[in-house]
């Protein structure tokens, strides 16, 4: 039988606030275990929780990145609700979450895998805060076999977003995830550290048969914190159900989680459903309202958003989709290439977008920086295109002199000087060239005029061997074919 996965996201997005969700303590990551949590963030009696602000204005953000600035996605009146549940982290015994009226209603991302474009759509996203976090290593030789608990991470800001059940493969999922965690970067609302645990994925996955409608029992896969794990977990997870559902079994719903070191899910319980939280109205929260006034405001201070950037960037400059999404993959990235690319001709436009998602991009890669820490600006580097586009250098030769401006050896124009490395471009020293060529390969000669065109391939790659790279490639191609065909 042929089978189709079936999968959706919850991603928890810890906002870019200083202070936590309804108390004024610290959100700084790495202070020691429980010296960021105050009477609040734990419900000490007689205390009250009041709602950041700020986070409620980050939330604000992405109901608008979602919705292309309409904001007609937007709830103008919300409530927050107590989600009821026992955890050792959790010491009050409830989650101050969002339930029946979230923040943001609706919204889409718009996704690229293998240069085809999808939408997924959003169902929701509400504000939350964060529990503790339990701690089963690292507390020294007299606590082995235990657990400890650190609240410093309970109360922390978090917008959950929730999307619909529209990926059908892991490929499309960790697409969905880039996009999400680009988007919230980009609009300068979460910081986007995975490690830290600053966004993280639960993937919730099902089977069923190709051609049907009906949605199988999902599995939530909890805490993915890369996209790596997100890919191999939601793998395996999708070929164990098959695998138990062919076997004659049955898929019960419920939480697993991804263990990196096996690759393997497990379950850890089995799902629990909205009413098994006993949701019910904060009693210490009034119900938030947004006034028109502040969402006018917020959308005057917003970038120019990724999906805009994308329709510019493909439709009006010419880039290939696939290129355009690594360029918007971060926001000073794009910036950077804009800067580059003023006033450019079309082609060194193509040519700069192709070389910094790929060439670029693997250099602060390797580095581990962003392009803000680039050895190379934007200027240097529009310098290099443009001794490309004049023909003063091959793209060959320029890898070279990228390479040596990486390297801090100077300017483009002050390493092809320094090295020597001007394109030779005399039509007469270059037919003098090939003219050598031709009468040392007569065997390649031969089979090029018998059809074979990997022939015209190898005498080219003669002729640039014996100009050392320097050679005009265009000008030799087209001397070898003026000349073969004599």
């Amino acid at each position: 039988m042929q089978w189709e996965i079936v999968i959706g996201l919850e991603t928890h997005v810890q906002l870019s606030t200083q202070s936590k969700m309804f108390s004024g303590a610290s959100t700084a990551f790495g202070a020691a275990p429980n010296t960021q949590a105050c009477a609040v963030d734990v419900a000490l009696p007689g205390v009250l929780p009041v709602a950041n602000r700020g986070a409620v204005e980050r939330a604000i953000r992405f109901g608008l990145a979602v919705n292309g600035n309409d904001g007609a996605n937007l709830s103008r009146r919300s409530i927050f609700a107590r989600k009821n549940y026992f955890y050792p982290d959790l010491p009050k015994g409830y989650q101050i979450s969002q339930f029946e009226l979230p923040i943001v209603r609706g919204g889409a991302v718009t996704i690229v895998v293998d240069g085809v474009g999808k939408t997924i759509r959003l169902t929701r996203a509400h504000l939350e805060e964060d529990a503790g976090k339990s701690l089963h290593e690292g507390l020294g030789q007299m606590s082995r076999g235990m657990t400890g608990i650190d609240l410093n991470r309970a109360g922390t800001p978090l917008l959950e977003i929730v999307s619909e059940p529209d990926m059908r493969s892991a490929e499309e999922a960790v697409a969905y995830a880039r996009a999400l965690h680009s988007l919230v970067r980009w609009i300068d609302i979460c910081d986007g550290n995975m490690q830290e645990g600053s966004f993280r994925c639960d993937a919730n996955v099902s089977v069923r048969p190709k051609g049907s409608d009906a949605l199988g029992t999902r599995r939530e896969i909890k805490n993915l914190n890369s996209f790596r794990f997100l890919q191999q977990a939601i793998e395996y997870e999708a070929k164990w159900q098959i695998e138990r559902i062919e076997d004659g079994g049955a898929i019960q719903q419920a939480t697993v989680l991804f263990d990196p070191d096996t690759g393997e899910t497990r379950a850890m319980r089995t799902k629990e459903e909205a009413h098994d939280y006993r949701y019910f109205p904060d009693p210490d929260l009034l119900p938030l309202a947004i006034s028109e006034q502040w969402i006018d405001e917020i959308r005057r201070s917003m970038p120019e958003l990724p999906s805009q950037k994308f329709a510019r960037f493909t439709a009006g400059l010419g880039i290939a989709p696939a290129t355009a999404t690594v360029l918007l993959s971060d926001r000073n990235l794009s910036e950077y290439f804009e800067t580059a690319i003023k006033d450019a001709p079309a082609e060194t436009v193509r040519q700069s977008a192709n070389w910094i998602a790929v060439t670029t991009n693997a250099k602060l890669n390797e580095r581990g920086i962003g392009i803000a820490q680039a050895l190379v600006n934007p200027r240097q580097f529009r310098e290099l295109m443009d001794r490309i586009a004049d023909g003063t250098i091959s793209g060959k030769i320029a890898k070279e002199v990228d390479d040596a401006m990486w390297a801090g050896e100077g300017t483009a124009g002050e390493i092809i000087e320094k090295r020597g490395l001007r394109q030779i471009s005399d039509a007469g020293a270059l037919e003098a060239i090939v003219d050598q060529v031709i009468a040392a390969n007569p065997k390649s000669v031969e089979e090029f005029r018998a059809g074979k065109e990997k022939a015209f391939n190898a005498l080219v790659g003669q002729a640039m061997k014996a100009t050392r790279g320097k050679g005009n490639p265009a000008q030799i191609n087209e001397i070898l074919k003026r000349k073969l065909a004599g």
